[in-house]
């Protein structure tokens, strides 16, 4: 009887020992091979979510510009995604990342492969993640310029904003220039990406002007039939891709995933994105209400990405009631912003400016709140750098093209609409 008593308690003894060492080695860190595995998978599979945006993008456009504008939208957003990755990976990726420590340009160069097992992931993996951050950035230039701009000119600024003004400010603090050496902190991008895509749309719209009849004498918006969204329903659709694809834009700047740590940090990155979009969605609807007294659907995509771009400093330190407050705060920036922009007479289609400029900087701003690290002097230094960079050289370069190219399409075409008058595309219906 005994001995059989001695035998179960070995066998639960095992069972436990068992379990506690399968629990131990689930917490110790995987070697430096898995390690390497697991952090490239992460960029592959973020990067794949943040090309999405690339069709939220479209969708979005596409649903906000006029029913004479819409393959050209579709148009310009799959040209500037080539042309972008082009760019980017002949001089721009290591424009950005060859900035000496503490400077302010690197060296334009075409990218090479210098993968190693100690770099930690597959430098093509990296490359591939951040092009589509690039592709992002222009993508806010083309909403806002919609429906008079020419494809070509747009092409054109597309090119040199994605491989010359995008690295050299995304240099200074991702590639360890000077905002990095300072202790300026952007974790994926409020300012490195939106408030600069932001800047570029506001000099691209201040020298082209509105469309026509988009404002009248006094200053007022016109009356919006004339102007009228082609689809709202894809404008929605848009904003759910973007909001599925800012998964991976925030998540993945964790830039790993091979340690317990990282695993947990990039769950709590993603609950945070998801509530402050909640947030400035809700705050889209509520202001609408109270100050309109209808709920404005718009204001409320709007208000979702303004939540977006508002956490996307520093999606990790907050907590979720926070990152709520954060992504509201952004939502009410842009509804005010709008209405800013429409008081100067300045046309941004699709809101870009308010969305991925103004709530840009307020969640840059803010990060001090959370992030003991961080300084709120350094940050508006390097808000106001970065946006005053990048607006003054977009103009200079959108002048030029201008200038030497043409920019605006005539008022002719623009009656006709940019579908038939830019690429050629008629719509026919069955009688015809």
């Amino acid at each position: 009887m005994e001995l059989i008593m001695y035998k179960k308690f070995f066998s639960l003894f095992t069972i436990l020992s068992f379990f506690l060492l399968l629990s131990s080695s689930v917490r110790a860190e995987v070697d430096a091979e898995v390690a390497y595995i697991f952090n490239t998978f992460s960029f592959l599979v973020c990067g794949f979510l943040v090309m999405w945006m690339a069709a939220g993008f479209l969708f979005l456009e596409s649903g906000l510009v006029t029913t004479r504008s819409v393959s050209t939208i579709a148009a310009k957003n799959i040209g500037k995604f080539a042309i972008v990755s082009i760019v980017f990976y002949l001089i721009g990726y290591n424009l950005g990342y060859s900035v000496p420590e503490g400077g302010y340009v690197g060296t334009p160069s075409i990218w090479t492969d210098n993968t190693s097992m100690e770099t930690g992931y597959s430098d093509a993996s990296d490359w591939f993640f951040q092009a589509l951050f690039v592709c992002a950035t222009v993508s806010i230039v083309s909403g806002a310029v919609a429906e008079r701009i020419k494809i070509w000119p747009f092409f054109t600024f597309a090119a040199v904003l994605g491989g010359v003004i995008y690295p050299i400010q995304m240099g200074w603090e991702w590639g360890g220039g000077w905002l990095d050496t300072l202790g300026f902190a952007d974790f994926a991008g409020s300012t490195l990406v939106h408030a600069c895509g932001g800047s570029a749309a506001l000099a691209g719209v201040i020298l082209l002007g509105p469309r026509l009849g988009r404002f009248s004498a006094s200053g007022e918006p016109a009356n919006m039939a004339p102007f009228a969204p082609s689809s709202i329903p894809l404008v929605t659709l848009g904003t759910f891709i973007l909001w599925m694809g800012w998964y991976g834009f925030n998540g993945g700047s964790q830039l790993a995933l091979g340690s317990y740590e990282d695993a947990t940090a990039m769950s709590k990155i993603f609950m945070n994105t998801q509530l402050a979009a909640c947030g400035g969605c809700m705050a889209g609807a509520a202001i609408t209400r109270l100050i309109g007294g209808k709920t404005d659907i718009v204001m409320m995509l709007n208000g979702a990405l303004a939540g977006l771009v508002s956490i996307t400093a520093e999606p990790l330190m907050p907590s979720p009631l926070l990152a709520i407050g954060i992504g509201a705060v952004g939502g009410v920036i842009m509804y005010y912003g709008t209405n800013f922009l429409n008081s100067l007479k300045l046309d941004d289609v699709v809101g870009a400016i308010p969305v991925h400029m103004f709530a840009g900087i307020w969640g840059t701003l803010v990060v001090p709140l959370t992030n003991p690290d961080a300084s709120y002097s350094i940050q508006l230094l390097g808000v106001a750098s970065v946006c005053i960079f990048v607006f003054v050289f977009s103009y200079i370069v959108i002048y030029l093209i201008k200038n030497i190219m043409g920019l605006r399409i005539s008022e002719e075409a623009e009656k006709l609409g940019t579908d038939k008058a830019e690429v050629g595309v008629v719509a026919y219906s069955i009688r015809d």
